[in-house]
């Protein structure tokens, strides 16, 4: 794959035009896009989990039909991320960004007004298509709108308010279930979606009419979407069952088939670059980290502390406040020293900060909420700079695709994480005291995190843009 330097704009970076009538200046409106994309995609998916007993009561559906309206979004999204990616690299942006922003918006609604389960699935199944663009094109829309001297900061802006929307979605959709019923969970996105659409119609400058994908593209985007389907299917019904393993065997006949074609090129140049290969491990390793830690948290203060949910929420609040406090600071530091050490100081910080939750899991809620606090500050710190690490590494026609990938190992990190936690919760048997065993696993994968990003290939320059400072 060619060498990006990391110093020069990419030939389509969407500069405004300043006083002169130059195109030297940022699109910080299109970053804002970039935010509510991540905000809105992630809200989405855990929203819908604390809603899941009020929709099966109300469409008549057991629990475990109940559940396929998360499943029903988050498998297209993570299964497609990739072939989308890969088609964004080729096509124009701006009408697929308002065409998947009004179909996510549309798809909301339809779910929202389902008479039925079977509706609701299908709904959902179409708005999980339509947010695997809208992952994708976060870190794009970012990286194109500025210069390279400022996308530290842009990049750090969906970056934290991803997690943010992640985080507080159980919150929000328990206070919209209890006082206006599950339909408003679907809905309460909405006002983002159109302030978001009228946005990028007003900034984006017009690139084109869409390139609809070929056949080659149709059968890559069938065999990657079932391959991760089937993983993600045995790590959300079956965790810690033979099913991981049989998944994994069966996952690998389609993954081998499109690594044949010529398709998966680019996206195998972007995994075995030795700059990106070890970001895209941090990536992975931290997403699961974080969400093994909310998972076996929040069930600790509730089951074995005995805390309130509404006392839960605030000790968990912590968290996020500490993310969104350092997030803007990270990516300014990220521009004045350079992505790598600030990438780094904050996934120390996030390690830091769950080795010290599982050493002391059942503290008070305030001795919880400081350990929390410092993680959530790691994580502020880290989230952009990672990024940034792996979209300055690529040249500019594979932005799309490097976008998908990281999205794709922050995404299975998500999943793997509660799968991980409940494992090791249930191998340490009935005996054991609390959450500990999955606080571990959540502190391991956090240290993990630390050396991948802090692995500078041998013989690779850092660019040109990091060094000047």
């Amino acid at each position: 794959m060619p060498r990006s330097t990391g110093s020069r704009d990419a030939p389509d970076r969407w500069g405004a035009p300043d006083r002169w009538g130059r195109e030297t200046g940022d699109r910080w409106s299109l970053v804002v896009v970039a935010g509510l994309l991540s905000f809105v995609a992630m809200l989405d998916m855990s929203i819908v989990n604390v809603a899941l007993v009020d929709i099966g009561a109300d469409l008549g559906v057991p629990p475990r039909a109940a559940q396929w309206a998360v499943l029903g979004y988050q498998l297209p999204v993570v299964a497609l991320l990739l072939p989308v990616g890969r088609w964004l690299d080729r096509t124009a942006i701006r009408p697929v960004l308002l065409s998947a922003l009004a179909g996510f918006a549309l798809c909301s609604t339809g779910a929202a007004l389902a008479p039925g389960m079977v509706w609701l699935i299908a709904a959902r199944l179409a708005q999980g298509a339509f947010g695997a663009a809208l992952f994708v094109l976060m870190p794009v829309l970012a990286t194109r709108a500025v210069r390279p001297q400022v996308r530290g900061r842009a990049m750090s802006v969906p970056a934290t308010l991803g997690p943010l929307g992640a985080v507080s979605g159980p919150a929000l959709g328990g206070l919209l279930t209890d006082q206006w019923g599950w339909r408003a969970v679907l809905l309460v996105k909405l006002p983002l979606c159109l302030l978001a659409w009228l946005i990028a119609r007003a900034s984006l400058p017009r690139d084109g009419a869409v390139r609809p994908p070929g056949p080659r593209e149709a059968t890559d985007t069938a065999l990657v979407a079932a391959a991760v389907a089937v993983v993600l299917l045995a790590l959300t019904l079956a965790p810690g069952s033979p099913l991981w393993t049989a998944a994994a065997l069966l996952a690998a006949v389609p993954v081998v088939l499109w690594a044949r074609g010529p398709g998966a090129r680019p996206v195998v140049a972007v995994l075995r670059d030795a700059r990106t290969a070890p970001v895209h491990g941090a990536v992975l390793a931290a997403g699961a980290a974080f969400a093994a830690m909310h998972y076996a948290t929040a069930l600790h203060l509730q089951r074995d502390n005995g805390l309130s949910a509404s006392a839960t929420g605030a000790t968990l609040l912590a968290f996020p406040l500490g993310m969104a406090l350092a997030g803007p600071l990270g990516g300014r530091l990220a521009d004045r020293f350079g992505p790598r050490p600030v990438a780094v100081t904050g996934s120390a910080l996030v390690a830091s900060g769950f080795v010290l939750l599982a050493a002391g899991p059942d503290g008070s809620p305030p001795q919880l909420a400081w350990r929390l606090a410092v993680a959530g500050i790691g994580m502020g710190l880290y989230g952009g700079p990672s990024q940034f690490l792996v979209m300055r590494a690529v040249p500019a026609e594979h932005l799309a695709t490097a976008g998908s990938t990281v999205q794709l190992a922050r995404s299975l990190g998500f999943t793997l994480g509660p799968a991980l936690a409940t494992a090791a919760w249930g191998l340490a048997g009935s005996e054991d005291s609390g959450a500990r065993p999955a606080l571990v696993v959540a502190a391991v994968a956090a240290c993990l995190a630390v050396p991948l990003l802090a692995h500078r290939p041998r013989n690779i320059p850092e660019p040109v843009a990091e060094q000047q400072h």
